[in-house]
């Protein structure tokens, strides 16, 4: 007995060896270990935490963010930044539920809100493209206006009285699975091959690495630094579809801070924040532990206002070693 147990802590250890190797330079490293090590801690102290509701429960949570964060991926692969999406999610949102409010039926309105996120997208990608503008100034005044229009739309009211059968996107379930969950799932999948199995991939870090030098090498650096902000705005009214099928409501003021959350989620799952080194799975590792975060700080009865220093330290934590693999 007492042999079979070395064997088996000698076989664990060098499984654990072996996985930490594997992690060896990757720049999600930090958050898969990160997201383990709380994962732990907080099945430790909650008896309910890996309870199937929970679990569904916190995916049900991060799906919004998850998908907005794709968008944020791209963009800040090519060493862009986004700070429109929150507005551009609750623009789409209102859009969205008042087309149905006026007797459009749900799939055309549906069409409304995505068309609105591209729009916003299209105008961000022109903006920083073609006329030369700062992508943080840009993406702050698009910020401000889409916010304002959601506003004016609105009269800073929320939007009710959608029909029961839009319900089905947000809360409804698909072989027994969330259908916000598999949209989640579709979108990351999509992203996946789009950024390491087509060009387009190539095309988004290699502007990131080296901007001039992609521009030199003949490719059109404006055509694809305008397509990932329209992807940016794209999943930014996608989640917004969820958002408010999950409120059955258009809300003027939906998405606030959102685009810190999508940032905070690519930064810990190791995305360079100067562009040209990420992986977007690794974006999906650091939206799960924004949610197991939140999940379990409120399972403890930790204060919302607490959550958000914590959520701020982890985040400085996950940029300093970062910057010190880079400087290395």
């Amino acid at each position: 007995m007492a042999e079979e147990k070395k064997e088996t802590k000698i076989k664990i250890v060098k499984e654990g060896a072996f996985f930490l190797k594997a992690l060896k330079g990757r720049p999600e490293a930090f958050t898969i270990i990160a997201f383990i090590v709380l994962s732990v801690f907080m099945s430790i102290i909650s008896d309910t935490f890996f309870s199937l509701s929970n679990i569904n429960n916190i995916l049900r949570q991060v799906s919004v963010n998850a998908i907005i964060s794709v968008g944020m991926t791209m963009v800040i692969l090519t060493g862009g930044i986004d700070l429109s999406v929150g507005p551009v999610m609750a623009l789409s949102s209102t859009f969205m539920a008042g087309a149905m409010i006026n007797g459009i039926p749900v799939f055309p309105s549906v069409l409304i809100g995505l068309a609105t996120g591209l729009a916003f997208g299209f105008l961000n990608g022109v903006l920083i493209s073609y006329v030369k503008q700062p992508a943080f100034i840009v993406t702050l005044a698009m910020m401000e206006i889409a916010r304002g229009i959601a506003l004016l739309y609105t009269g800073g009211y929320p939007l009710s009285g959608l029909p029961s059968s839009f319900g089905f996107v947000g809360k409804g379930r698909l072989l027994g699975i969330q259908v916000p969950v598999i949209i989640m799932l579709i979108t990351y999948i999509i992203a996946f091959f789009l950024l390491n199995r087509f060009v387009f991939g190539r095309y988004v870090y290699a502007i990131g690495g080296n901007q001039e030098a992609t521009r030199l090498s003949g490719i059109k650096v404006k055509k694809y630094m305008m397509i990932v902000y329209v992807i940016s705005g794209f999943t930014a009214a996608l989640s917004s579809v969820i958002l408010t099928s999950r409120l059955m409501s258009g809300q003027p003021n939906a998405g606030s801070g959102f685009e810190l959350d999508a940032i905070a989620a690519v930064v810990l799952g190791g995305t360079d924040m100067s562009g040209g080194r990420g992986h977007i799975f690794g974006t999906l590792l650091g939206v799960l532990m924004l949610g197991v975060l939140n999940n379990g700080l409120n399972l403890m009865g930790v204060s919302p206002y607490m959550q958000r220093v914590v959520k701020g330290i982890i985040i400085l934590a996950a940029i300093y070693i970062s910057s010190n693999k880079e400087k290395k």
